[in-house]
């Protein structure tokens, strides 16, 4: 039995995870909490500090029960790392009491904020200096507005007493009791207000933003050492907290994306597809995401990312909203019997669309409605809309990198759909692999926090651990590629 345990916390936008894995990368236990969005307005996604703390505090409690129940103990807990949901992100007072709800990544009310930048001439700076575009989905510019609309964050902020921070660095300011007031480069990435290329906070874009007074973490590499926790009590000894990543990135790490040209593509509520690009492609000559992959003491490895707003949401929506089937292995089989789409067109716009078109103002759309069409052409179109969206990522990245990718990794709920593996094989040129871990973000994070406390001593002996991948069968289908044509027509056709 291997006794060294890494315990890694998964905090996602629907819940908590605690994820205890062994030496070798295989899960020993899991425990989950559910975590509550609020829509106070349209367009508005909040969540509370409490409630994201403590789904993470009920996780970590079950999980550590179930590995007990397995014969271990808890002192077999060497560390723990955290991987997070990225953009989210909290400020509170020098108490360490929130100011404000989170606002989730999904949140659109800065929309005016980032047209108002762009017609001022800040979105070259903004984008070369962080390589992010000017749009809702970063935290910067939602930081900005609550500092231009909510008298307490004004306040706050104007007199020093405003404290910022991502999932990550909420989490282990409460996790150590205030102790600790850090983040790290990938979560830091995702703000609006980090240097990619002096990989420190940027005082400039803080400037144009309107927060100079607004405090910010320490940064430190993703391996690093972020603190103590006992976790209220939980473990008689507090263990270290080694390794954080955001959950896109974490999932690149836990997929093995060392190299550069490997790429994964996590599908969840929204999707990620990431590519280690090892040196950072200028931001002025990519329509992706610039941003870092992972990083250690000795390295920091960048990547291309292209953002998919919609893409198991589009399915809830289908499935909550409308009632059209129950659950994804229903939604699979109406796709798959049916001979065609019927011409029928979802773009998932409900929060704006992603990459690599960057339309934060358009609203979702059904293209082709006929008194013939029926609830099996709308799931059918909604699933299509999640395979057309990860081709005109890899086809946009592939132009931007100036090299064909050869291979992807897919992981996720979603990417269990045999119906969408069917249409990315058919639509993309390159050998398609399903991740089989479930948990890939918490490995990731497992792995990372294992590197930070030296229980691996480097990148390559990870690499060296079994993985499990499932090849993809490559289909051949010109009707996929007809409706990818006419999919391309009706975006390209809309201002």
């Amino acid at each position: 039995m291997d006794k060294t345990l890494i315990l890694t916390i998964d905090q996602g936008t629907s819940g908590s995870k605690a994820v205890i894995f062994n030496s070798s990368g295989g899960i020993v236990s899991d425990g989950r909490a559910p975590l509550i969005s609020s829509y106070p307005q349209d367009g508005f996604v909040e969540q509370t500090g409490a409630d994201l703390y403590n789904s993470v505090l009920e996780a970590v409690a079950n999980s550590v029960s179930e590995v007990e129940n397995k014969g271990y103990s808890r002192k077999d807990i060497c560390c723990c790392g955290i991987s997070n949901q990225r953009e989210t992100f909290i400020l509170w007072d020098e108490k360490g009491k929130p100011i404000h709800n989170a606002v989730v990544w999904q949140c659109k009310r800065s929309i005016q904020t980032c047209l108002d930048l762009k017609s001022r001439g800040y979105e070259g700076i903004i984008r070369n200096k962080t390589g992010l575009f000017l749009d809702p989905y970063f935290s910067g510019t939602k930081v900005s507005w609550l500092n231009n609309n909510d008298k307490k964050v004004i306040d706050a902020i104007s007199s020093g007493q405003a404290y910022f921070g991502t999932v990550d660095s909420w989490l282990l300011y409460c996790l150590t009791d205030g102790k600790e007031y850090k983040t790290e480069y990938t979560n830091a990435s995702r703000t609006m207000f980090f240097n990619l290329h002096t990989l420190k906070w940027d005082k400039e874009i803080l400037k144009i933003l309107g927060l100079e007074n607004l405090n910010l973490p320490e940064i430190f590499p993703s391996a690093s050492d972020f603190g103590f926790s006992d976790f209220k009590g939980l473990f008689s000894d507090a263990i270290p907290i080694t390794g954080i990543l955001g959950d896109s990135h974490a999932a690149a790490f836990g997929e093995r994306c060392f190299e550069p040209g490997d790429a994964k593509a996590t599908m969840g509520t929204g999707s990620s597809i990431m590519m280690n690009c090892g040196e950072m492609i200028s931001p002025e000559n990519t329509n992706m995401v610039s941003t870092i992959c992972w990083s250690t003491q000795e390295k920091v490895s960048y990547a291309l990312e292209g953002i998919i707003v919609s893409c198991g949401s589009t399915l809830n929506w289908i499935s909550s909203n409308l009632g059209f089937f129950e659950n994804g292995k229903e939604a699979d089989e109406i796709a798959l019997s049916m001979k065609d789409n019927g011409n029928i067109f979802l773009i998932p716009a409900f929060s704006g669309l992603g990459a690599p078109w960057w339309k934060m103002e358009m609203k979702g759309q059904i293209h082709g409605l006929t008194f013939g069409t029926d609830k099996k052409h709308i799931v059918r179109a909604g699933l299509e809309s999640i395979a057309y969206q990860v081709t005109d990522v890899i086809k946009a990245m592939n132009k931007d990198s100036g090299t064909d990718l050869k291979s992807l990794q897919i992981d996720g709920g979603i990417s269990s759909s045999s119906f969408i593996q069917e249409m990315i094989s058919a639509l993309l040129p390159l050998e398609l692999y399903r991740c089989t871990l479930k948990e890939a973000s918490a490995l990731g994070a497992a792995f990372i926090a294992g590197l930070g406390a030296g229980i691996y001593n480097s990148v390559e002996e990870i690499g060296k651990l079994p993985y499990n991948r499932k090849h993809i069968q490559k289909e051949e289908n010109r009707l996929y590629e007809k409706s990818y044509m006419k999919w391309l027509e009706i975006l390209e056709g809309i201002s």
